[in-house]
């Protein structure tokens, strides 16, 4: 109950403020005021307990009231929030999120509040549940990188863990309900602009999210995120107009609306350039005739990021990007595409008849589309490579165990040495992938053209998933070839890394082209 939490606060803060009392070494500066505005403040935060943090630190001092806020004034607002954080972490992702010019360091109170962070475990009395985020250090992450993944976990074992099973034999997941969970807790538009919704972060946090996604234990629902968050809004946060923008960007970081991702066709899947859908222009309006296929979302999308041949010039010039709305007349889903993966994710067809958008939905220039989609096609690569670390990371550490304690001629198979030596190599595969991952996304982070890593991170991806799930799938033996196992389930699943955005042999050709190797066209 809202008052139940007022009055935890306003406990929290009498005890903060004694010790103060009884310290004059602890004491903060202005103490009887900042004791009464953590009292205050506090009180508000706990009144208004189950909204997400982030949502609530947004609301208390939004982006447009920094230039408004003296230092003091905004210590005072932030000082409730970051005052019941449940670790350190926690309270720097606090401080990121608010989008301060100013590092938490400076607060007058930090000493002060670093001293008595502790009785912030007063709060509640439920335990700290094991994270998958590790504390030490790290290449790309930091405590704000793990605070974000920590937060994430908790979503992941309450929402969704629990009805996996339920969703795959369904063959169709709640995209509506999961996608308002994680937009209103920040995670569908981590990267994208705070006036829009999003959290304003770099890169290098979709990644930590993505990895996060991989403990879901599937892979459909991890993809179909990835679409709403990092595959099918990228151009549109980057080039799209204000009224584009709070259209379409907006509702989809919130959660309120589900995009899907139009490229593929029957003829053009990884040739993106020979695809045939056209947007013709009549007056104000891209009249839209062809169709799409292998549309992840398809059947549950409010939008569509369209991808479209707006005149007849040459292949690489000819598209543009269209937002286009999936509720207009003449737009005919006509199947939810069975797969032999990827079960609790739909996946669709699509055929458009003399379907009329206005040409304000134009995302950017016309003519630009293909661009645009190749920048997205970088996010979405490094994307699905940092996604499938986490799963195949679990499937090594399954296999381990189960091979440890069944045993065969009376020994454990994990003590035949084919099979302890085999999955050292799995695993040492599997950290050089990371360190690729975070050596790209730094550079990418750093403005650095990563096309060439992108897509060789994205080709060792494919190869790797699909050579250590039929190695520990074989380690299972007959349960293996079950449905009751996840190494199975990733076997089917992962199977799509080497196809889906791009197939390996596309990424051969991306690098040979770096390479300087790849023939010239007679």
């Amino acid at each position: 109950m809202p008052g139940q939490g007022v009055g935890q606060a306003e406990n929290m803060a009498e005890d903060l403020g004694a010790e103060g009392v009884n310290s004059n070494d602890n004491e903060p500066p202005g103490t009887q005021e900042d004791r009464e505005v953590v009292r205050e403040t506090t009180g508000i935060a706990w009144a208004e307990a189950g909204e997400p943090a982030s949502k609530k630190i947004s609301a208390t001092v939004g982006v447009g009231e920094q230039a408004e806020l003296g230092v003091q004034s905004a210590v005072n607002k932030v000082l409730g929030l970051i005052s019941h954080a449940q670790s350190e972490a926690e309270m720097a992702f606090c401080c990121r999120v608010l989008r301060l010019k100013f590092p938490i360091q400076q607060f007058p109170n930090y000493a002060w509040y670093q001293n008595k962070r502790t009785y912030s475990e007063k709060v509640t009395s439920k335990p700290k549940s094991v994270s998958s985020v590790e504390t030490t250090d790290h290449l790309i992450y930091t405590h704000e990188h793990n605070a974000l993944r920590e937060s994430l976990r908790k979503i992941i074992d309450k929402e969704i863990n629990p009805f996996i099973d339920k969703w795959e034999e369904a063959e169709l997941f709640p995209a509506h309900r999961i996608f308002k969970i994680l937009g209103s807790s920040g995670f569908l538009g981590v990267n994208k602009p705070t006036e829009y919704g999003g959290l304003g972060l770099d890169f290098s946090y979709n990644v930590a999210v993505a990895e996060e996604l991989g403990n879901i234990r599937c892979g459909g629902i991890p993809m179909a995120i990835g679409v709403q968050s990092d595959m099918a809004t990228p151009a549109l946060a980057r080039y799209g107009s204000a009224e584009l923008k709070k259209e379409f960007l907006q509702p989809t970081i919130a959660g309120d609306k589900v995009v899907c991702l139009g490229v593929s066709e029957v003829g053009a899947g990884s040739d993106v350039a020979s695809i045939k859908t056209k947007a013709v222009r009549k007056g104000d309006d891209y009249i839209i005739n062809g169709g799409k296929m292998w549309t992840t979302n398809g059947t549950q999308a409010d939008w569509m990021c369209l991808l479209a041949n707006t005149s007849d010039g040459p292949p690489h010039r000819n598209k543009s990007l269209i937002c286009l709305p999936m509720n207009l007349p003449g737009i005919h889903v006509t199947r939810k595409i069975s797969k032999i993966g990827m079960k609790s994710s739909d996946t669709a067809e699509i055929f458009f008849d003399d379907v009329r958008v206005p040409c304000k939905n134009l995302i950017g220039e016309e003519g630009m589309g293909f661009t645009y989609q190749m920048l997205q096609f970088q996010e979405e690569r490094l994307w699905a490579v940092a996604n499938i670390l986490t799963p195949m990371q679990t499937v090594i550490q399954e296999t381990i165990e189960y091979t440890r304690h069944r045993k065969i001629f009376n020994q454990p198979i994990l003590h035949n040495q084919t099979v302890h030596f085999r999955l050292a190599e799995l695993e040492t595969e599997v950290e050089l992938l990371r360190s690729l991952l975070y050596r790209s996304t730094a550079m990418y982070v750093n403005g650095t053209d990563v096309t060439k890593l992108a897509s060789m991170a994205k080709l060792k991806a494919g190869r790797l998933a699909r050579e250590l799930s039929d190695s520990c799938l074989q380690f299972w033996g007959g349960m293996g070839f079950t449905s009751d196992v996840f190494v199975s389930r990733f076997y089917r699943d992962s199977r799509l890394m080497s196809i889906g955005a791009g197939a390996d042999e596309v990424m051969l050709s991306i690098i040979c082209k770096y390479m300087e190797t790849l023939p010239g066209k007679k």
